[in-house]
C-alpha cells in the first residue's frame, strides 16, 4: 500500500459514497486509476466493507470486556461480530481485551448486550461507556 491508496482510504473513510471522479480530482489521479486501486484494494481485505454513519437518535456506547486469561480472543469476537445492534467489535490493549460499539434501540437494548456479554464462560468483567457525542475526523 503506498501514499496513494492512504489518501484514497482517507476519503472513503470519511463518505465512501464519495465519487471515483472526485476522489481523483482530490488526489490527481484518473478516475480509471481509483477504480482500480478501491478493486484491488478490496480483493485483498484492505477494505472489509462499506458502510452507513447515522444520527438514527439511538443509544450509542462501548461495551468493553474483559476475559479470562486462557481464552482466544479471536473467537469470542468472532461470535460477537454476530449479535444484533453491534456495529464493532475490536480486540484491544489495555485492561479490558474486548470493545463492542454498538447502536442500539435503547438502554433497555444495551443492557441486553451487556447481559449476553456477562453470561459466556469466557467473560470475566465488562464496563459500559455510553457515547454522548459523535464527530467525524478530519482527514490529511
Amino acid at each position: 500500500m503506498d501514499d496513494l491508496d492512504r489518501q484514497i482510504l482517507d476519503i472513503l473513510r470519511r463518505d465512501a459514497r464519495t465519487p471515483y471522479t472526485e476522489i481523483a480530482s482530490q488526489v490527481g489521479t484518473s478516475e480509471g486509476t481509483v477504480r482500480n486501486r478501491v478493486e484491488r484494494l478490496t480483493e485483498e481485505g484492505v477494505i472489509e466493507r462499506f458502510t452507513v454513519s447515522t444520527r438514527t437518535g439511538n443509544i450509542k456506547a462501548m461495551i468493553e470486556v474483559s476475559v479470562k486469561v486462557d481464552v482466544d480472543t479471536t473467537e469470542i469476537t468472532e461470535q460477537m461480530t454476530e449479535w444484533d445492534q453491534v456495529d464493532f467489535v475490536w480486540q484491544v490493549s489495555g485492561e479490558e481485551d474486548v470493545v463492542l460499539v454498538v447502536d442500539a434501540a435503547d438502554t433497555r437494548a444495551v443492557n441486553q448486550l451487556i447481559t449476553r456479554a456477562r453470561e459466556l464462560d469466557e467473560v470475566k468483567n465488562t464496563k459500559t461507556r455510553l457515547i454522548l457525542d459523535e464527530r467525524l475526523g478530519r482527514s490529511p
